[in-house]
């Protein structure tokens, strides 16, 4: 699963201008760097509408008709057209981050992102605020639409952490993940490069969706492999 994301750029603006988005001046000034974004936050997706790009907050969780938020979904699932059909269809997101983390079964955490820095755009389905808030449960207020991140089979790099890796999208595939037709997108719902990603051992601060602050991200002397009875690397 991908159960926790992070955004760490100091500013919403070089974000936009990196997926030549637009942004409006009242989400923009909503933006600060995150380092640990948990389930239930609110964090940026990216969207297409009519002939560009938007980048916008959605609230992480897809609420389902019993008011379950979905946090991930099997990208295979929705793939394949079995549940999802409509939104996989007409409501494919990316969602906008720098690294994701993962968590041993001894529960050491451990961050996922670019060797030299950069976006990582995470396949996902949103559901618009007006359609989530007929869903929600009683009293629910939703004002931003949600997202589901989709979750494939492990490269190398992340089988040595856990089973399942978020779907990482290919820079020049993005269009093609938004608005191209459904057959294609499939195409887009596979393991990621090998080359794609690093791994650093962080602290377990991160393991508290209190602790959201660069120290989330300090690197400690840790090894994936740690305890596993196969070699991955």
């Amino acid at each position: 699963m991908c159960g926790r994301v992070t955004l760490t750029k100091s500013g919403i603006r070089e974000i936009a201008d990196e997926l030549e988005a637009e942004v409006a001046g009242e989400d923009a000034a909503s933006y600060r760097p995150r380092y640990n974004v948990a389930p239930t936050d609110t964090h940026w997706i990216l969207e297409r509408a009519a002939d560009h790009r938007v980048l916008l907050p959605g609230v992480w969780g897809y609420v389902t008709a019993t008011g379950r938020p979905l946090i991930n979904v099997r990208g295979e699932q929705v793939g394949s057209g079995s549940g999802f059909r409509h939104a996989f269809a007409e409501r494919r997101c990316a969602i906008v981050t720098d690294g994701f983390y993962e968590w041993t079964k001894d529960h050491r955490p451990f961050w996922f992102h670019r060797e030299g820095g950069g976006l990582i755009l995470l396949a996902g389905l949103y559901q618009d605020a007006g359609a989530a808030a007929g869903v929600a449960r009683p009293g629910a207020t939703v004002a931003r639409p949600r997202f589901t991140i989709l979750t494939t089979r492990p490269n190398h790099v992340v089988s040595a952490v856990h089973d399942r890796m978020p779907v990482v999208l290919p820079p020049d595939a993005i269009d093609d993940w938004l608005a191209g037709p459904a057959a294609r997108a499939a195409r887009l719902i596979a393991t990621a490069p090998e080359d794609a990603l690093v791994v650093t051992p962080v602290s377990k601060r991160v393991s508290s969706v209190k602790n959201d602050d660069p120290e989330c991200l300090v690197r400690i002397s840790d090894d994936p492999r740690r305890g596993e009875q196969r070699s991955l690397f």
